[in-house]
């Protein structure tokens, strides 16, 4: 039965990895530390903010980490507002609120920045729980921030859904029994399968309550990523 449903914000219900990894670009440039594209990946994986800074910047002094941190917060702010929904998330989510499902949001985002974001885009009232890296500083290397949210949910872990768009997210929510829909293009959606999603979709248009507690009721899953991409809820 579902009973939950967990939601990472960014790059699955915020169109915000763009924004992201701008900002990450022009700060480390800033600092003079530009990296490739392909370096920028990581960015995606689910990691805090505190992660990150060491991940590009090495092993830095309390004051240097405060100082960068600073200084990509001031960068990211510049281009917060021009973020916007996820297509087809405010329907769904309004679906699974009338239906008495429990949502929360799961994120590696800070505290200030998750709660502004979904004020931004007129969705905090959807959610009972809000956990985020204030309180689980692994970030979603492990299911610590998954199994807390659940818990606060008062929902058990079998009966859990989370929606997210990192393979190490997924490795992590999988490993404590929760199921997985994957947000994320055809590019990166073998990644999401070979993690443990049971499906990949681009956005949350055509999903629907009933195809969602289908997954709860023994139906078979398509396991072929191609039509994962392509199935339609």
């Amino acid at each position: 039965m579902l009973a939950g449903a967990i939601f990472d914000l960014d790059g699955v219900l915020a169109d915000s990895h763009p924004i992201h990894l701008a900002s990450w670009r022009r700060f480390l440039t800033s600092v003079g530390a530009p990296v490739s594209d392909e370096d920028l990946e990581v960015v995606r994986e689910g990691r805090t903010k505190e992660e990150l800074l060491r991940y590009f910047m090495g092993e830095v002094t309390e004051d240097e980490f405060s100082s960068y941190a600073a200084q990509k917060d001031r960068i990211y702010s510049e281009y917060l507002n021009d973020v916007n929904a996820v297509s087809g998330a405010r329907h769904l989510l309004h679906q699974l609120k009338t239906a008495g499902i429990m949502l929360a949001v799961a994120s590696s985002g800070s505290f200030r920045r998750v709660h502004h974001t979904l004020d931004l885009l007129q969705i905090r009232n959807y959610f009972q729980v809000v956990c985020t890296a204030d309180e689980f500083k692994s970030g979603k290397s492990t299911a610590a921030i998954f199994a807390a949210t659940a818990e606060q949910m008062q929902v058990q872990c079998e009966h859990a859904l989370v929606f997210e768009d990192s393979a190490i997210a997924i490795r992590s929510a999988r490993a404590i029994g929760m199921k997985c829909i994957g947000i994320a293009d055809r590019v990166r959606a073998s990644a999401l399968l070979q993690a443990g999603a049971e499906y990949v979709f681009p956005n949350f248009l055509g999903m629907s309550l009933v195809r969602l507690q289908s997954l709860f009721s023994g139906e078979p899953k398509t396991n072929s990523s191609s039509q994962a991409q392509s199935c339609s809820f």
